[in-house]
């Protein structure tokens, strides 16, 4: 019998190949378009998602006919693409090809995979007992956070950073896909 944390572990490695298909597919029909993407656009992009999720939360009802899990995925691959330009700043110009792009997005997807289970093991899978909309939430206050860093222009005392921010929408979104699907 696996335990919660391997099957976690499990989940997880699954919720981020499904993200990373979806990533490769629209990285084939429009390149890494995003890399044009400064860091305010990043965060207001990450902020349509989430509030979108916490408005269907909040009204049961789409009338685009998409739902939540669309949304967590694309917080997933947003919140990487933000650690990738974190990391290398934007362009006026793409200036990676496809295959830089998927091994950048495997090096961060791995790198929250490892912050996810040290955490894991520091919280005893606490994750697992909260809510959906409680996810939405804290990564809610997490793109506020950004924005505030952003707005101090990084100058801060006490913060993590953005990429630590980044890191945390990402296990949350992976969390609100992992208990979505255990619901269907």
């Amino acid at each position: 019998m696996q335990n919660n944390t391997s099957k976690t572990e499990q989940q997880f490695k699954e919720v981020m190949n499904g993200c990373r298909e979806l990533f490769a597919a629209k990285l084939h029909d429009y390149g890494a378009s995003w890399r044009i993407l400064r860091p305010s656009s990043l965060t207001d992009q990450l902020f349509i998602k989430a509030k979108r999720i916490r408005s269907l939360e909040i009204k049961k009802e789409s009338l685009v006919g998409e739902g939540i899990m669309p949304e967590f995925v694309a917080l997933i691959n947003y919140g990487i693409i933000g650690l990738i330009q974190l990391e290398n700043g934007y362009v006026d110009q793409v200036d990676i090809c496809p295959e830089e792009a998927l091994l950048l997005y495997d090096k961060h997807a791995e790198e929250a995979l490892q912050l996810m289970i040290r955490k894991n093991h520091d919280y005893d899978e606490a994750w697992r007992s909260m809510r959906v909309s409680s996810y939405t939430d804290l990564i809610l206050t997490k793109i506020q956070r950004i924005k505030e860093i952003e707005d101090l222009n990084g100058c801060t005392l006490v913060s993590e950073g953005i990429g630590a921010n980044y890191m945390d929408i990402i296990n949350y979104a992976v969390f609100g896909v992992i208990k979505l699907t255990e619901k269907e």
